[in-house]
């Protein structure tokens, strides 16, 4: 279920805002199996492009004025599907891909555990810093993200946008809307195909107005 919460507070409702409807992508195949798929390219499921319908259905009355997407397949393939009842194309940005695994992407948790007790361990410990090899922190995420999603921001003033984007990126776009440190970053729950929605005011602050719809 989604919740409201917020970072201001008190809320002008005469604000100008940019609202940002932010999107999980669909199922993936594989999915029963726990495992950092990382930036490889893995196929939706059924239920996958079904929750991609739903989410058409969702938001097909708001005015969107631009969707913007990872450029791997498992978004961009859903956000063509949310474009058409607007006439627009999705933008894709390779800023917006998911957190790079390195050489953990792909293996499952439990084999990762097996083979790396104590590099498992150490990210455990130091979820924010740690860097798998060959691949990214969670500091190094926010670090390409988060300027990506500014620049969205600043092209869109006033404006409703559309991000379809992967488990950790929406979660590091979420802990900063809500001034959160990104050790919090595993106390939000990204369901597949989930909604989230955010306000962006003209005064800096930021509104979390739905989680994991």
């Amino acid at each position: 279920m989604g919740v409201a919460v917020t970072n201001r507070t008190e809320q002008d409702p005469a604000a100008g805002r940019t609202r940002l409807y932010l999107v999980r992508h669909g199922q993936v195949e594989g999915f029963e199996q726990r495992r950092y798929n990382g930036q490889g390219d893995v196929p939706l499921t059924a239920l996958g492009w079904e929750q991609y319908r739903s989410l058409q259905c969702r938001l097909k009355e708001r005015p969107l004025a631009a969707v913007y997407s990872s450029d791997l397949n498992r978004c961009l393939g859903g956000a063509r599907l949310l474009c058409q009842p607007h006439g627009l194309e999705p933008v894709a940005l390779p800023a917006l891909r998911e957190l790079h695994t390195g050489l953990w992407q792909g293996i499952p948790w439990q084999e990762l555990q097996r083979r790396f007790p104590r590099q498992w361990q150490e990210r455990l410990k130091d979820i924010v810093h740690y860097r798998v090899p060959d691949g990214e922190s969670l500091l190094d995420l926010s670090l390409r993200v988060l300027p990506a999603l500014k620049s969205l921001l600043a092209a869109h003033p006033r404006d409703e946008i559309l991000v379809v984007g992967h488990g950790a990126v929406n979660r590091v776009i979420l802990l900063d809307a809500l001034g959160a440190s990104l050790q919090s970053a595993f106390r939000i729950e990204q369901a597949y195909g989930c909604l989230n929605i955010i306000d962006y005011l003209e005064d800096g602050t930021s509104t979390v107005q739905l989680l994991n719809g």
